[in-house]
């Protein structure tokens, strides 16, 4: 049956449809054509095209970072210059109970998540057995101690190795700055769009 001999509630579906695939597919090849690099944003960021049209590059949320983990894109950065983003191997966030800069945010470009911290992630961590210096034998507890997010997302097993647990880590990168290997033995990844 061709569309033509389709219902009208059939055809409207059909058009629909076909609409709100081609708005997705536009959205994605405009959003591929606006962000040329990816950064890691503050907590409670829009998406990035959003991001990008929501901030006003006035810098409110930086300063009020308890650990000074905001940047600035350099003027180089393109249509993302001015715009904050984090450099998590350098100055990971600490994740703030009250998230001091989404608070200073006078637009809406960074907004509270509905449940603060849990279910947010800024990023996504991995941890490398192989680079950790307990299974070489070694006690050491020092990504645990560091995690903000305390056990509930970075304990020890019974033989003192890290246990990381995906559904409590919020992906602040302090685990991987903290880590005493080296290279450390964890890994932070941006999220995909």
């Amino acid at each position: 049956m061709n569309l033509w001999e389709r219902g009208p509630a059939d055809r409207r579906t059909v058009f629909r449809d076909s609409l709100g695939e081609w708005v997705r597919g536009l959205v994605e090849r405009t959003e591929e054509r606006i962000v040329q690099q990816r950064y890691t944003r503050p907590p409670g960021s829009l998406p990035e095209v959003a991001f990008l049209a929501s901030c006003t590059r006035c810098g409110a949320c930086s300063p009020v970072c308890p650990v000074h983990a905001i940047l600035t894109v350099p003027p180089s950065g393109g249509l993302a210059a001015g715009t904050p983003f984090l450099e998590i191997e350098s100055q990971p966030c600490v994740a703030c109970a009250d998230m001091p800069c989404v608070k200073a945010c006078p637009t809406g470009a960074l907004t509270l998540p509905a449940n603060g911290w849990t279910g947010y992630r800024l990023g996504v961590i991995a941890f490398a057995p192989e680079r950790c210096v307990t299974f070489e034998g070694s006690p050491c507890r020092v990504c645990v101690d560091a995690c903000p997010m305390g056990t509930a997302a970075l304990s020890q097993d019974e033989a003192g190795h890290p246990v990381l647990k995906r559904e409590a880590c919020v992906g602040c990168g302090m685990c991987v700055r903290e880590c005493i290997a080296s290279p450390s033995a964890f890994d932070f990844r941006a999220l995909e769009g």
